[in-house]
C-alpha cells in the first residue's frame, strides 16, 4: 500500500525516527526513497553526484552500527555517497547529497515509514570507516550519510510539532 500525503503533511510530519518495527521494508518502497533523492537538485550543470547503497543484511547493518549505532537495529539503511569525479564543484558535494538526503526523508513519510539521518560527512575517521564497508575508495567516493529507514516503532510515528520561532526571522538585515 502506497501512503501519499499532502506535501505540507509531509514536511510538517517529518520526524526523526530512532526505532522501528521489526518489519521487512518492500523494496518498491526503497526504490521510490532512491528515486525521490535523485530528484534533487545537483548543482551546476545537473552535476548529480550521489550514488546509494542499500543495506539489508544484519551483521552489515551491526558492523556499521558499531560506528553509528542507530543503524544497527534498523531494517533498511541507505548509505548516500558522493561521486567527487562526477561533481562539477569538487568541495560544494555536500550540499548536493543533502538535498537527496532531505528528498528521501520526505518520501519516507509519505510512504508510512520512518527515517533518520545519520551523519557522516566532515568527519574523516567515520568516513574511512563507512567507505571500507560499503567498498569504496574513500577518495574519489565520499560517504555523506546514512538514511535509516524502517516502519515506526511504538511512540516513533511522525507527527506534528510546531517547530515555528518568529525570532529567528530576520529582513534585510540580521
Amino acid at each position: 500500500m502506497v501512503v501519499i500525503m499532502d506535501f505540507e503533511d509531509v514536511i510538517k510530519t517529518r520526524r526523526s525516527v530512532r526505532v522501528y518495527d521489526d518489519k521487512e521494508v518492500e523494496d518498491e518502497k526503497i526504490e521510490k526513497i532512491i528515486r525521490a533523492g535523485m530528484q534533487a537538485p545537483g548543482s551546476r550543470l545537473n552535476a548529480e553526484p550521489w550514488e546509494f547503497v542499500v543495506i539489508k543484511d544484519r551483521d552489515t547493518l551491526e558492523r556499521i552500527g558499531e560506528i553509528k549505532p542507530r543503524v544497527k537495529n534498523a531494517p533498511v539503511a541507505i548509505v548516500v555517497l558522493a561521486n567527487i569525479e562526477r561533481a562539477f564543484y569538487k568541495t560544494v558535494w555536500q550540499q548536493d547529497c543533502g538535498a537527496a538526503a532531505e528528498n528521501m526523508l520526505l518520501e519516507a513519510v509519505n510512504l508510512g515509514l520512518g527515517a533518520l539521518w545519520n551523519g557522516v560527512a566532515t568527519f574523516e575517521d567515520i568516513e574511512a570507516s563507512i567507505a571500507e564497508i560499503v567498498g569504496v575508495d574513500n577518495e574519489t567516493i565520499k560517504p555523506y550519510c546514512i538514511i535509516t529507514v524502517g516502519y515506526p516503532g511504538k511512540g516513533q510515528e511522525n507527527k506534528f510539532m510546531d517547530k515555528f520561532d518568529e525570532s529567528r526571522i530576520h529582513y534585510e538585515k540580521y
